[in-house]
């Protein structure tokens, strides 16, 4: 079994991390005691686990990323449950701020914030700890409050800031200053994690600049602002703000260098190495991962896993979550390595004698593949019901993009190519299909390819400013048209229309009638329980 964070934590120590959580915008999320009085932090290991504790609530978002940013967007249907559940609510763009996605996001994320804030309030005032353990407990605690903020910002906007212990907030800061905390957070923690470690679970200086790296990248975008998404919140158009803040994206070019250049990580060789149980933890192309054992071992396991492939081979039956279309794959060129890994549409059953399997129309769609794990014997059946697959929260390819990205925003397109051209040369396996120059739609159509399935295409087009025209391009999709609307008919194909079909010609259709200014970002949510959380004002438009 991996440990996380801090080996040989123990679990009794970790559940007490989870007693002390504070909601930090209204109130304890559960009934559990609050651990009060003097600090219970008395030996380094304590310390360590005091700040493993936050990421039990953040352990359950894995898969909640995916329901939640995969399905809004036009690549991805989610058919979990009735059509009344949250998955599909999500993918049809009818999401309320009682659906279960955006709850469990803001909630735990708050969660997780709460026992970062108690576990730097109590390591800070110990006297018992060794002076490393202090420094670089409180610097983990930091790099995830700093991580777990920049998701809130991104996914709700304006939200407010939590530091302490024992306070109630419901006062939404701005987004520059959710922002500024989050660069203190981030490289505050950054000037006191050990330069690197082998392990990917444990947060390291790689691991701060890269996710500065990310977050310039998006603040130097300029965020859109609640009153700047109140104009055309319930207007099917995109916004008109579009602006670039270049010192902010100068400072992306710069963390993503102090990665590119300490030497420690790369691109592996094989990009299909990257993902699956048997490729966790040692990979150089990892940065950060988030640790799972899996269904009831950990706080729940990675459900990615299951919910891209929940019936295997059973083709007939749907998918909890999975692409929504033919298009994307035909982006692919044939020789691309990784065109099959992440939209998969052959597969042998270990079961049955390698017999292949075709996820293709007319009878389904392609399954995506990368946390279809094939890294040990019959896993391709066991890993759906054992979602112990670690989530890779920023590898190596991303920082490349994330430095192109800016370098081409800031007009150094030259700078840019041989970044982009590092992807192209593993995806292919020889520099044939390099680029000769790079474009701002060769770096937007370079982040769809790498990264498919890695929750990346909401924060894309939020931070592009470009979220209702990528959702409304659905009318170009095959099963947009009206001759796939009723299951039992002949569809434009000359196939009978199954149900599947059925469904997701009705899901593009709600994709492209639904999706509006407000979908820039998600609803404040109740709490988990049903609570108003006093966060006010509403975001525009829910």
């Amino acid at each position: 079994m991996k440990k996380s964070i801090l080996s040989g934590v123990s679990k009794g120590l970790i559940a007490l991390a989870l007693l002390i959580a504070v909601d930090a915008c209204k109130k304890p999320l559960d009934d559990d005691p609050i651990v009060v009085g003097e600090s219970v932090v008395k030996t380094d290991e304590e310390a360590y686990a005091l700040v493993n504790g936050a990421l039990g609530p953040y352990q359950t978002l894995s898969s909640s990323f995916s329901f939640l940013v995969e399905s809004s967007s036009e690549n991805t249907v989610s058919f979990e449950g009735e059509e009344s559940e949250a998955g599909p609510e999500v993918s049809r763009f009818e999401v309320k701020p009682t659906n279960w996605y955006p709850v469990k996001v803001y909630n735990r994320l708050y969660k997780s914030i709460g026992i970062t804030n108690d576990a730097i309030e109590k390591i800070s005032a110990s006297s018992a700890l060794s002076a490393d353990a202090k420094k670089v407990s409180v610097a983990r605690a930091k790099f995830l409050r700093g991580l777990f903020y920049s998701y809130l910002v991104q996914l709700f906007g304006e939200v407010p800031l939590v530091l302490e212990t024992g306070k109630v907030v419901t006062t939404r800061a701005s987004i520059n200053d959710v922002y500024a905390q989050i660069v203190k957070d981030l490289t505050e923690a950054e000037a006191n994690l050990p330069d690197y470690d082998s392990s990917p679970i444990n947060p390291s200086k790689g691991s701060a600049n890269a996710i500065l790296s990310r977050v310039y990248l998006v603040w130097g975008n300029v965020p859109l602002t609640q009153d700047q998404i109140a104009e055309s919140a319930n207007l099917s158009r995109d916004t008109e703000h579009i602006h670039i803040e270049t010192s902010r994206l100068n400072k992306a070019v710069e963390h993503a260098d102090k990665v590119i250049n300490g030497g420690k990580y790369r691109l592996l060789d094989n990009f299909n190495n990257i993902f699956g149980k048997g490729n966790e933890s040692k990979a150089p192309e990892h940065i950060f991962t988030i640790h799972h054992d899996g269904d009831g071992i950990d706080a729940q396991g990675n459900h990615q896993s299951h919910c891209s492939f929940t019936f295997a081979f059973e083709l007939e039956k749907d998918n909890h979550i999975g692409p929504s279309n033919l298009e994307r794959y035909a982006q692919w060129d044939a020789t691309d390595k990784r065109r099959e890994y992440s939209y998969t549409t052959v597969l042998e059953n270990p079961l049955e004698n390698n017999k292949k399997y075709s996820f293709l129309p007319p009878i389904t769609l392609p399954r995506y593949g990368k946390f279809i794990d094939r890294t040990y014997p019959n896993s391709v059946n066991l890993c759906i019901q054992t979602n112990e697959i670690d989530r890779i929260e920023i590898r190596y390819a991303e920082v490349l993009l994330n430095k192109a990205e800016a370098l081409v925003a800031l007009g150094r397109n030259a700078e840019a190519l041989p970044l982009v051209n590092q992807l192209r040369t593993r995806a292919f396996g020889n520099t044939t299909k390099n680029l000769t120059a790079v474009t701002v739609n060769d770096i937007r159509k370079e982040w769809a390819l790498e990264f498919t399935y890695e929750q990346k295409d909401w924060f894309n087009a939020v931070r592009w400013k470009t979220l209702v025209s990528s959702v409304k391009s659905v009318k170009d999709f095959e099963y947009y048209d009206d001759s796939y609307a009723v299951s039992g008919k002949v569809g434009k194909d000359g196939n009978t229309v199954s149900p599947f079909f059925a469904k997701v010609h009705k899901h593009l259709h709600a994709k492209y009638n639904n999706v509006r200014g407000k979908h820039y970002r998600f609803p404040i949510p109740t709490g988990e329980k049903g609570e108003d959380l006093g966060v006010t004002p509403q975001n525009p438009g829910y």
